[in-house]
């Protein structure tokens, strides 16, 4: 439980590693023919599960002062994953698992075996994979029988999470496969990433709109030495408390041409009137007078926690679209920050695919619950700087699943937390 007092954040920060692309290239260097070297300066606990169920399916990853070194998987059958709280984890290397036919058991903790993972386990099912359950909605599950390639289909409203986890597999299957997904995709710039990520490895995907064709019997080349960039969905925290704020927060080490969508929240936070420079030095968030604008958050989803701040503290009323896979987070973020916004007096409404935050002035009334959720943690205690009064989070260790740090920085920057 952390209490945080309203006050001022200014100064210089650096946001941990992306854990999109630190998941992204390490199943690619455990997939290789050959060792890598990972720099990645630190880790969280989505990324140390990772490590975990590589090391369970036969690689050797060891990490030590901010570097992987990535031995390839000699499959190890019967293993049992131990996924934590990633639904990353769980639905990657689901389909890696079953392509190399490691027959393993899939575990995990937290809201994770609630996850939804009826589609995946029906296209996998479809595909010469069996199940020790009817379907694989609910962990532990063991998944047995190798991964065939040829034609599969995907709804596009669905996690992307499931199509990269295929994305992974299928160059490694004996046959050649296609991927259709039907309808409009979502979180398209995470399948950006995937796909970056294959490229790095050498493996060729043919991408024709929503159809990727696939050829098997490919190799995974990694490159020797590879360095994960700074992870913009952790920098999305301190630029909304640098334009909400009374002082400019540099947010460092950044890649402006990053793959990442949640480089998009400076898109967004300009369409509600905020000041913010790119340069050399880093993204400078300028404290500006917000207004409620439209979001369309289909492809970034994990900002609206952050974004919802902003909308607290805008003139006007902020509706955010295509938010309703947003349920099925670590806890359904939808209700989660209704709540939180209401602990600090702002009215919010929740729709099936939308969320409305109608701003106000925010004043802090006792104990938040972040519902275990690492997201609401962090958004709750930037929020905590913009409410009179003191604000009291409870369950705030959650911040460890992406970024250990976050109180640290959140002191260094000149937070008062206790």
């Amino acid at each position: 439980m952390k209490k945080c007092v309203s006050g001022i954040l200014q100064g210089v920060v650096a946001p941990p590693p992306s854990k999109s692309q630190a998941h992204r290239l390490l199943i690619c260097a455990a997939l290789g023919t050959e060792p890598c070297t990972i720099y990645c300066s630190s880790v969280n606990d989505d990324i140390i599960a990772t490590m975990r169920c590589l090391n369970a399916l036969g690689a050797s990853i060891t990490y030590s002062q901010g570097v992987f070194e990535i031995s390839p998987i000699k499959v190890v059958k019967g293993s049992t994953l131990d996924c934590g709280e990633s639904g990353s984890t769980l639905r990657f290397l689901m389909s890696v698992a079953t392509v190399l036919g490691a027959d393993a058991t899939f575990v995990g903790g937290g809201k994770l075996p609630q996850r939804p993972m009826g589609d995946l386990c029906n296209v996998l099912a479809a595909h010469g994979i069996c199940f020790e359950k009817q379907t694989a909605d609910e962990l532990p599950v063991r998944c047995t029988g190798m991964l065939q390639g040829g034609r599969y289909t995907l709804p596009g409203n669905i996690s992307s999470q499931y199509l990269t986890g295929l994305l992974f597999a299928l160059p490694l299957a004996d046959t050649d496969s296609e991927i259709e997904v039907t309808g409009v995709m979502t979180s398209a710039s995470y399948i950006a990433m995937t796909l970056d990520a294959l490229s790095i490895a050498g493996i060729k995907i043919e991408q024709q709109g929503n159809i990727f064709k696939i050829q098997g019997k490919q190799q995974y080349r990694m490159p020797s030495e590879i360095a994960v960039e700074g992870d913009w969905s952790s920098a999305a925290f301190w630029i909304v408390a640098g334009v909400t704020g009374k002082s400019p927060i540099i947010v460092g080490g950044m890649n402006s041409a990053s793959l990442q969508g949640d480089s998009k929240v400076i898109d967004h936070l300009r369409s509600m009137g905020a000041f913010i420079d790119v340069a050399d030095s880093g993204v400078v968030a300028m404290p500006s007078h917000l207004f409620g604008a439209e979001l369309d958050c289909t492809d970034t989803p994990d900002l609206l926690p952050i974004l919802s701040v902003a909308a607290a503290v805008a003139q006007g009323t902020t509706l955010f679209t295509g938010v309703g896979r947003l349920r099925f987070k670590e806890s359904d973020r939808l209700e989660a920050m209704r709540q939180v916004l209401a602990s600090f007096g702002i009215a919010s409404q929740v729709g099936e695919d939308t969320f409305t935050v109608y701003g106000g002035e925010p004043v802090a009334n006792g104990i938040v619950n972040c519902f275990g959720d690492h997201r609401i943690a962090m958004s709750a205690a930037i929020m905590s700087c913009v409410a009179k009064g003191v604000t009291t989070i409870d369950n705030s260790a959650c911040v460890a699943k992406s970024y250990p740090t976050f109180f640290d920085d959140f002191a260094m920057l000149g937070g008062t937390v206790e």
